[in-house]
């Protein structure tokens, strides 16, 4: 079998998968696309082959690609994602789909009159410790599965100069918008991988944030936290976070069943599972500390790639469905791509009205399309200079102050 022919837009983020499909025998990455030199040059440095690098999209998706790693800015994937679909060429999303409910629509629509496999690169839910809680639930020993949680918190001590020149670069940049509810996936993907369940309502409250002196910033989000909860449809609630920044850095899962718990203990691997003791079958403990390892055949190769090995197994999944001609598996495939976008989308919304319930559509039915075919609401600048139609922070008037944007500036 030929290998898979991989280009990769974006040298951010797209380099830590362009890694991890250097060890996969069946591919080969041929391309890159990028416009900034700083990120060319310090992409082709880490890369170490030589690769041609396009600064025209259109030009580096006719350069003979198979598939295309969709790296570029968190808000702008959707219309290069149409495009890969309409030349019939594979794609491995970074992150969301799509930025807007418009955006959902156009993208499914589109992915139906393709051949194109469509995979969002979401490597949370092949985490070790999401692993083998997913494992566990489904062996039944803890019942079905009616509350879940899981948490995404990653604070830092504010961008040095070197971070704001390579990854917010200019005032209008998606990160100085970016809800606190927008980046949802790494905490609602494992809930939504290890249950199955599809959200069908969504509504949130956010955390607003204390923001003393003036830092060097152009972020307009005055939050610290977004906490959103959905009604499932299998009567299951889920309570997770998007992109929260306080207390320590840590990412969480919790799993309650009618017959036990399963979570991680927020610290390496460590699992705790409590199982009522009159549910426990004889000779299981009900109450277990334990450790998992990776039980795999490339274990070594796992353990050497990103975010605990989970960058590996997520690229291998990919190349996997291509060589199998198969869509991924849920949520990992277009329409739990475009779920989990419009729970991020539709949460702020919510809490932009006190924390109103909505429902969430389902992309798979046309009428739920048409509702919002043409609801381009954004908290974002677009690429054309359009304003922002959406405040980005629950404190609607929250601004940088003029110091802060007088030190971000000068850097």
């Amino acid at each position: 079998m030929k290998k898979i022919k991989i280009g990769v837009f974006g040298m951010g983020r797209g380099m830590n998968h362009a890694e991890s499909f250097l060890w996969i025998n069946d591919c080969e990455v041929v391309a890159f696309c990028e416009q900034r030199e700083v990120m060319i040059k310090e992409g082709l440095e880490k890369f170490g082959k030589n690769v041609p690098v396009y600064s025209d999209f259109d030009e580096f998706l006719n350069s003979g690609l198979d598939a295309v790693v969709i790296a570029n800015y968190f808000n702008e994937h959707t219309p290069y994602i149409i495009k890969c679909f309409e030349k019939n060429i594979h794609v491995f999303c970074e992150c969301v789909s799509n930025a807007t409910m418009a955006e959902g629509v156009e993208l499914v629509r589109a992915h139906e009159k393709s051949k194109s496999i469509f995979f969002l690169a979401e490597n949370y839910p092949q985490m070790l410790h999401n692993l083998e809680m997913k494992k566990v639930i489904e062996s039944g020993i803890l019942g079905k599965i009616v509350y879940a949680e899981c948490e995404y918190n990653h604070p830092g001590p504010g961008l040095t100069k070197e971070g704001k020149t390579k990854i917010n670069h200019f005032e209008k940049h998606w990160r100085n918008f970016l809800p606190r509810t927008y980046y949802l996936t790494h905490s609602l993907g494992p809930l939504l991988r290890n249950t199955g369940a599809l959200p069908q309502k969504v509504c949130c409250f956010c955390a607003k944030n204390e923001i003393i002196g003036d830092p060097a910033t152009a972020s307009h989000v005055g939050d610290i936290a977004a906490v959103m909860i959905t009604q499932n449809n299998d009567g299951s609630v889920f309570r997770f976070f998007g992109h929260s920044s306080f207390g320590m850095e840590e990412n969480s899962s919790r799993f309650c069943g009618t017959k036990g718990q399963i979570e991680n203990m927020k610290r390496k691997n460590e699992i705790r599972m409590l199982i009522n003791p009159w549910h426990a079958p004889e000779g299981q403990d009900y109450w277990k500390f334990y450790e998992p390892e990776f039980d795999d055949p490339q274990k070594d190769l796992i353990e050497k790639s990103g975010h605990g090995g989970s960058d590996f197994i997520t690229a291998r999944m990919f190349i996997q469905c291509i060589k199998e001609n198969k869509q991924p598996e849920y949520p990992f495939d277009i329409y739990g791509s475009t779920t989990m976008s419009s729970v991020g989308i539709l949460a702020h919304r919510s809490m932009l009205e006190g924390g109103m319930p909505k429902d969430i559509p389902d992309f798979r039915k046309e009428e739920d399309r048409i509702k919002y075919e043409n609801d381009r609401l954004t908290p974002f600048y677009g690429r054309d200079g359009s304003k922002p139609t959406l405040p980005c922070s629950s404190d609607v008037n929250y601004k940088p102050s003029e110091e802060s944007l007088r030190k971000y500036r000068e850097i």
